[in-house]
């Protein structure tokens, strides 16, 4: 086999012909000579001529070409349960293993199947009235589910990234995620992707049960019981198995208070807290094509990593041609997060800018809490952008209207006198967002944005709003496991997994996560 570069502007389509050229010439053979090509890798270049780079491989006539494939699906009708607790990416694809591997995935899931969910966050974002378990954190699918779906991650060490690439592939998503350098499904398609890996795995004899709200873990290695809240009926419901994966999700605050009550470790780990950075999208066209953006172009995007004050500023899920939604999941809090369609066509980008927080660096009155204390931090902040929204009188204003201000107004410590407008519904108003904001955290912001400029020439402006806040980039909590086994080290048979147990940060990371953990409990 051999791998070669190949240059295409954007816009001139790659054909099959030109494919069996080039490998025929890298190969050193005539074309009728060519085995086997396939494109590995595609990515946008724009540092000079705006072109797509692929990475290409090439077989002989006569070398062995073995493409990747999935192991079959299993039917599990009479194979051993096991309990997984959450149906976001982490518990899907632990489902999926489980399948694979010949035991039987039993999902509890607190919120509604996708398409119920949609209903409950049409009300969210309309009305502002919050189902505490529908939501865009809770439900099928999970936080990612209604994302921009962007599947790639910064860690090669966590799993095999095809296995999960490739079976959003079979249950629908477009086979560009294969190749594409950043790829992503998209909000409008993900909801039909979630909803065939449900019946992919009930059809093999797994089961889901939504409207069920995870109370209490009893039991050991071997014989778990689960109860939990029949959201429908008012009731409870019991379930055993041998085995439970954990996987609430980075917002599942009463699983981390079953934890605590029940004497089992859990312990603060690291965040990150900022706002929602919105530009016109066409701005960020032009900076990232250096002027010379065509429609037929891919929408822009952008990442970047600062470094202030010993602490990184980061861009984190950054939404090009996307809107702004409503993520708070109880009454009283302004939380916002980003998603984007397939296509990426609204006439916004939108990214979370934030800065990484550390154990001890919230305020001395929280650390009496323990390993609550981020998380303790974290809410407050969401309440506090709530209440100072609610202060400001605005006829007819939205319940969660968000605090927000011009880029260079914040960096200069000014309160903006207009605001451009957002594609977050329940809206803006005028707000010191330098002043609500933790001081360290308004501080490294105001050096990073203009820092930023230096890479992204015309980033720093105030046609861009700064949104507070974002700060679900993932769980303030960690529940410790054996890094070998996965397991709880006081709960044998309990695999913490994906965001909500802190090991992961993404969808991509929490589906590795969720296959590894499903992988290490015992199947034949």
């Amino acid at each position: 086999m051999k791998e070669f570069e190949l240059v295409r502007k954007i816009g001139k389509e790659l054909t099959e012909s030109e494919l069996r050229e080039a490998a025929a010439k890298a190969l050193g053979v005539r074309p009728d000579k060519v085995g086997h090509v396939e494109i590995a890798r595609r990515s946008v270049d724009a540092r000079q001529d705006i072109v797509y780079r692929y990475r290409v491989q090439a077989w002989r006539e006569g070398e062995v070409y073995e493409p990747y494939r999935l192991a079959p699906y299993r039917d599990v009708h009479d194979a051993e349960p096991v309990i997984i607790v959450g149906a976001g990416p982490a518990g899907m694809f632990a489902a999926l293993k489980l399948l694979m591997n010949g035991r039987k995935p039993v999902v509890l899931e607190r919120g509604k199947d996708v398409h119920r969910r949609k209903a409950d966050m049409a009300k969210l974002s309309t009305t502002g009235v919050i189902d505490p378990d529908s939501n865009y954190c809770y439900g099928e699918g999970g936080a990612g589910a209604f994302s921009d779906g962007k599947l790639f991650t910064r860690s090669s060490k966590r799993g095999d990234i095809r296995e999960v690439l490739h079976q959003l592939v079979l249950f629908g998503a477009d086979p560009d995620i294969l190749i594409d350098a950043h790829p992503h499904i998209g909000t409008d398609r993900l909801p039909a992707v979630v909803e065939n890996i449900r019946n992919c795995i009930v059809a093999h004899g797994g089961e889901y049960h939504f409207d069920t709200r995870v109370k209490d873990i009893r039991g050991g290695e071997g014989s778990f019981e689960v109860l939990a809240d029949d959201l429908v009926t008012g009731g409870e419901a019991s379930y055993r198995a041998g085995a439970v994966i954990l996987a609430a999700g980075h917002s599942a605050r009463d699983i981390y208070e079953l934890f605590a009550r029940k004497g089992w470790a859990i312990e603060a780990k690291g965040f990150a807290l900022g706002v929602r950075v919105e530009h016109p999208q066409w701005l960020i066209n032009q900076i990232r094509y250096h002027g010379k953006y065509q429609p037929f172009m891919p929408t822009a995007e952008y990442s970047f990593v600062q470094q202030v004050e010993g602490r990184g500023v980061f861009s984190f899920c950054m939404c090009p041609g996307g809107i702004l939604v409503p993520s708070s999941t109880e009454d009283g809090t302004v939380v916002l997060n980003g998603m984007s369609n397939a296509a990426r066509s609204s006439k916004w980008a939108n990214a979370g800018v934030v800065v990484q927080i550390e154990p001890g660096d919230e305020p001395e009155e929280y650390r009496g809490a323990g390993p609550f204390a981020l998380m303790d931090f974290q809410h407050d902040i969401e309440k506090k952008m709530y209440e100072w929204a609610q202060s400001v009188p605005v006829r007819d204003a939205h319940p969660l209207k968000a605090p927000a201000q011009r880029m260079k107004d914040f960096c200069r410590g000014i309160v903006s006198e207009t605001l451009p407008k957002t594609s977050y519904h329940p809206g803006a108003v005028s707000a010191p967002l330098h002043e609500l904001l933790p001081q360290h955290v308004a501080m490294r912001l105001r050096r990073a944005f203009p820092q930023v400029d230096r890479q992204m020439h015309g980033y720093y402006t105030n046609d861009a709003l700064l949104l507070g806040v974002e700060s679900r980039t993932s769980s303030p909590v960690r529940i410790p496991r054996d890094p070998e086994t996965l397991q709880h080290a006081q709960v044998p048979g309990l695999y913490p997994c994906g965001e909500g147990a802190g090991y992961a940060g993404g969808i991509v990371s929490s589906a590795l996560d969720g296959i590894n953990c499903a992988d290490k409990v015992p199947h034949d």
